[in-house]
This record gives C-alpha cells, sequence and structure tokens, in this order.
C-alpha cells in the first residue's frame, strides 16, 4: 500500500511528462540537431546567420521593438490598474474594456489595424469625410517603415497590454488594506502611498509581469508580418522565413536556438537581478 501512495504522484506525473517530451523536449532536440549540421562545419550555420545583413536588422528591429513598446505597456497597465484597484461605480465595465484585447490572436490583431490604417481602411475614409486630408494617408510600403513601425507599435501596445494590466492588478489586489489605512493616519500623500507602500509591496508583480511581458517581446511576429512583411525583420520572422519560404531548416533552426539563448538570458537578468529582497528572502527561507 505505502509502495502504492509512494508511486501515485509520478504516475499523475506522467502525462504531463510525456507531453513536456514529446511536443516540447523533442523539437528541442531537433532543433540543436540542425542549427549545428553542416557539410562545412558544426559552427557554419551559426557564422552565416552573424555575418548576415538580415540578421543585424532583425535583431536590431526586436530590440528596439521591445525598447518601446515595454515602457509603454508598462506605464500604461500601472495607471489603469491603479484606476480600476480603486473600484469606483462601473469600474467592472472599464475591466471588461481593458481585457477584451486579452481575447484575441495576433494575429486578428493585426488584421484590425490593418483594417483601420489601410489606404482604403476607416481612418483615411472617417478623414476624408471631415476633409482633414484631400488624399488618403499611407502606413504600408517599404517607402514608409516609419509609419510601419508605428502602427506595430500602436498594435502591440493596444493587443498585449491587457496581459500585463492582469498581472499587476492582482498584485495590487493582494496588498492589504491596512497597510494603506495606517498611511492615512499618519497623514501620508497620495505619491507617498504609491511610492513608499504599494510599489514596494508590488514588485514581485512587476517583476513577473515584465518577465513575461519581455520573453514574448523576443517572440514577437504574427503582427510584424502581417503588417509589415520583411520590410521591418524581427528575429521570429526570420525563423519562419528561412523554413518556409527558402525552405532551410538549418539556418530557421539556428534563428529559433538564438531566440531560445536570448530568451533564457533576459529571464536569468530578471530573476536573478532585479527580483525584490522580499522574493530573495523567501528563496533563502
Amino acid at each position: 500500500m505505502r509502495r502504492a501512495e509512494s508511486l501515485t504522484p509520478l504516475l499523475l506525473l506522467l502525462p504531463a511528462l510525456a507531453y513536456l517530451l514529446v511536443f516540447i523536449g523533442y523539437p528541442i532536440i531537433g532543433t540543436f540537431q540542425l542549427s549545428f549540421s553542416n557539410p562545412k562545419g558544426w559552427l557554419e550555420n551559426f557564422k552565416y546567420v552573424f555575418l548576415s545583413r538580415d540578421f543585424r536588422n532583425a535583431f536590431f528591429n526586436t530590440i528596439l521593438l521591445g525598447a518601446v513598446v515595454i515602457p509603454i505597456q508598462f506605464v500604461l497597465a500601472m495607471a489603469l490598474a491603479l484606476l480600476v484597484n480603486k473600484k469606483f461605480k462601473g469600474y467592472n465595465v472599464l475591466l471588461y474594456i481593458i481585457a477584451t484585447p486579452l481575447a484575441l490572436s495576433d494575429v486578428t490583431a493585426a488584421l484590425i489595424s490593418y483594417s483601420i490604417f489601410a489606404p482604403n481602411g476607416y481612418l483615411n475614409k472617417i478623414l476624408m469625410k471631415l476633409n482633414w486630408i484631400e488624399y488618403p494617408m499611407y502606413f504600408f510600403g517599404y517607402m514608409f517603415k516609419s509609419r510601419e513601425f508605428l502602427v506595430i507599435v500602436l498594435t502591440e501596445v493596444w493587443r498585449a497590454t491587457p496581459l500585463v494590466f492582469v498581472i499587476l492588478l492582482a498584485g495590487l489586489q493582494s496588498i492589504n488594506r491596512e497597510y494603506l489605512e495606517a498611511a492615512d493616519v499618519f497623514g501620508f500623500s497620495s505619491w507617498q502611498k504609491l511610492t513608499k507602500i504599494t510599489l514596494p509591496l508590488l514588485k514581485p508583480s512587476i517583476v513577473s509581469a515584465l518577465l513575461v511581458r519581455t520573453l514574448f517581446a523576443f517572440q514577437i511576429f504574427g503582427v510584424v508580418w502581417l503588417l509589415a512583411g520583411r520590410d521591418i525583420t524581427v528575429l521570429a520572422g526570420e525563423t519562419y522565413y528561412w523554413y518556409v519560404f527558402m525552405n532551410n531548416r538549418n539556418v530557421a533552426s539556428t534563428y529559433a536556438l538564438i531566440i531560445a539563448v536570448l530568451t533564457f538570458i533576459v529571464g536569468w537578468f530578471y530573476i536573478g537581478t532585479i527580483r525584490s529582497k522580499y522574493l530573495e528572502e523567501g528563496v533563502r527561507a
């Protein structure tokens, strides 16, 4: 009986372990094999990728998008979370509106943005009806890369901010109200309560939100590919391009492995460097 009871947890874990091995473990092993497979040498794929201009552009665009989108999303999500956490009359409606984009995929969000910013889209139609412009404005095409970048940023902010918002709101709602009530007794201003109480207690949620969002930023693909194609290249887009259009699984696997390494480095940085003293003490305990 004791032996059966000791085996029960393992048996319950077997389906999850089998899933991880088949659908995650095996593809990872295959990716390693393909990325290091080349008749000229086991590092030739990496040399080709690192020395190519396409990789440098894709790497720069990926970093640039993350550097622009993540701070905007964090500030916006924090402001919205603080607002909704006040639980004013009708806050449930606002919560529903903010969280709606969570139900959309990146492809759906990109198609919605295209229907708005296309030459015959809603934005141009409205502006022309108001006689604010005479001819349609163009946001897509190689000649309008800066506008394409702007549309991608707006789409990502709209689509992914709710994810950061939900994490921060959950953290805010877990803060004991007694701390804020004590601050009121001692005459703390709203700014002092935010900086001295709320933000320090919210550090674990902030780290989690930034970690998740940053990791997803390195994997951005659908929005960029549908709105800009290869006008604005990103690392995940190059992986898709080399696998589907160039039919080169080795180079595609090299790009995928580079993305995996970058996400691992970023995750280690967040967890090992930026985590709060509270989390560090919890780990030591």
